[in-house]
């Protein structure tokens, strides 16, 4: 046998005045075996997780988000049906606050996201339903004083509100 082929793991310069072009060695893996691809496994059941990467979502994070968005849609009705849904979004979005300061790795960071732009849109349907119920009670105080001794034009003026 000749001296490169008794040894071929050494480093030794390679001759490029041959005209034989060096064999690429094969890629073998370093102590690791054959690679065989992972037996197949059953996806988890569905809803287990509750949200991406093993996080669930807070309990009442999409609640509290439509309830804020419909007491701020609601404001426009006199101030008095939009705020039961402010007050209820801003109950449960305390209660999930608590729950997601407790342990927030268990909770995702979209539910809780949802959570904040639902409080958010509560506290703005809040003030929007103060602010037109005041406006609406002022009318009638400010017109009523005014018309207590005329019940015609009062009648009048409740019939231009409707």
């Amino acid at each position: 046998m000749s001296e490169e082929q008794e040894t071929p793991q050494e480093n030794k310069p390679i001759d490029l005045s041959k005209d034989q072009a060096p064999e690429p060695t094969p890629f073998q893996p370093l102590g690791n075996g054959p690679v065989t691809p992972p037996p197949f496994q059953q996806p988890p059941p569905f809803g287990q997780f509750g949200g991406g990467f093993g996080q669930q979502s807070l309990p009442n994070s999409t609640i509290v988000l439509v309830l804020g968005i419909l007491s701020i849609a609601f404001c426009c009705c006199y101030g008095i049906l939009g705020l039961i849904p402010a007050i209820i979004a801003l109950v449960l979005s305390k209660k999930d606050k608590a729950l997601y300061a407790v342990n927030p790795g268990i909770y995702s960071l979209s539910s809780f996201k949802n959570l904040n732009a639902g409080r958010i849109c509560a506290i703005i349907g809040l003030v929007l339903n103060i602010l037109s119920l005041l406006y609406y009670v002022a009318i009638i105080v400010i017109f009523g004083m005014g018309m207590l001794g005329d019940p015609q034009k009062m009648q009048e003026i409740l019939k231009g509100l409707e």
